[in-house]
């Protein structure tokens, strides 16, 4: 890694995606190992999407050809889950896709396509569901400075910094409209122009998602990731590191995962939904309730399952945890519109 002056997306880009990159060194221990999704807590998660899916299915009239596209695929854990979950009659017409940049892992299962980039726009009829994909799409970080005045942060492989120039074009005009007017840097508020504040440039991540949708001709993006909104963006900007189950200082050596959180409100588009990821999850049948106690007199063992689902389930609901994670739902096509609706 040199260590040359840059903006953070650039930094990013190179630590995580370069030949040394944290994602795709050759050898490189797998996303799981660092950190711990949805995908990762609970089996309960896969099977969400996979009626999910179903859903989908019906709402296209069950096409002969039914994609299923992960994309930010990891190890590809999440696939292999969903194909375990689908009835025959579904998982018999699914054709099953990973978009990931690091080499396909061994042993995956065959159905299985492996791709480092996105299929054509409009090829694909199906599902496209991208678990913490977006947070891992580099971005720029603003920080105001002594003035008062936002400036692109520089930082080095070492992961000292200094401010840059100041922020203008397209870079400000999105900082404008999507960062809350009374915390983004440089806007005019009683507080904006206080001296440290930051902000995450969410452009590239709101082009990166307007591609990922126009790979379906007909069908349900989803989006799933930490995320805030327009009302209550962080003063201080969200920009972290992670390394083998740590929150660590985000140091772009390629020697940690480097993450922030997404405004996914920028990314929507006009038809899109935003839920959090409990609701999505109740509305797809997964209950944190603990079953009945009688029925560990009728049947212990059964209560025995029921009651590990339930904790897998509330860990994946709690509202103060995975369940406040946010959902961006955006239907392509006319078809699939309202399927979370409860």
């Amino acid at each position: 890694m040199t260590n040359e002056w840059c903006g953070w997306l650039d930094a990013t880009e190179r630590a995580l995606y370069g030949p040394e990159g944290f994602y795709t060194r050759p050898g490189g221990r797998g996303p799981a190992d660092h950190f711990r999704t949805s995908v990762h807590a609970s089996p309960r998660y896969a099977d969400a999407v996979a009626q999910l899916l179903c859903r989908v299915d019906e709402a296209l009239g069950r096409p002969d050809e039914l994609a299923l596209l992960d994309v930010g695929a990891g190890r590809g854990e999440l696939l292999k889950g969903v194909l375990g979950a689908l009835p025959d009659a579904v998982g018999a017409r699914v054709r099953p896709y990973a978009v990931e940049r690091a080499a396909r892992p061994a042993g995956l299962d065959a159905r299985i396509e492996w791709r480092a980039e996105l299929p054509a726009p409009g090829s694909l009829t199906g599902l496209l569901f991208a678990n913490e994909w977006l947070d891992n799409v580099p971005v720029d970080v603003v920080e105001t400075d002594a003035e008062g005045v936002p400036r692109r942060v520089l930082v080095r492989a070492d992961g000292t910094e200094r401010l840059g120039e100041p922020v203008d074009g397209p870079d400000a005009e999105w900082l404008n409209r999507w960062w809350t007017s009374s915390k983004a840097p440089g806007a005019a508020s009683d507080t904006a122009g206080s001296p440290g504040l930051r902000a995450e440039i969410g452009r590239p991540r709101d082009a990166a998602w307007a591609r990922a949708v126009r790979t379906l001709r007909s069908g349900l993006a989803v989006a799933v990731d930490y995320a805030h909104d327009r009302s209550d963006r962080p003063l201080f900007g969200t920009l972290t590191g992670f390394r083998e189950g740590r929150e660590v200082t985000p140091v772009p050596d390629g020697g940690c995962d480097i993450t922030a959180h997404v405004a996914l409100d920028a990314c929507a588009g006009p038809t899109a939904e935003l839920l959090t990821q409990r609701e999505a999850l109740h509305a797809l049948g997964v209950d944190g309730r603990r079953p009945p106690l009688a029925l560990a007199s009728t049947d212990p063992a059964a209560y025995v399952r029921a009651l590990g689902a339930a904790g897998a389930a509330a860990e994946l609901t709690d509202p103060a945890g995975l369940g406040a994670f946010g959902w961006l739902l955006e239907p392509v096509g006319g078809t699939c519109t309202g399927l979370l609706t409860t």
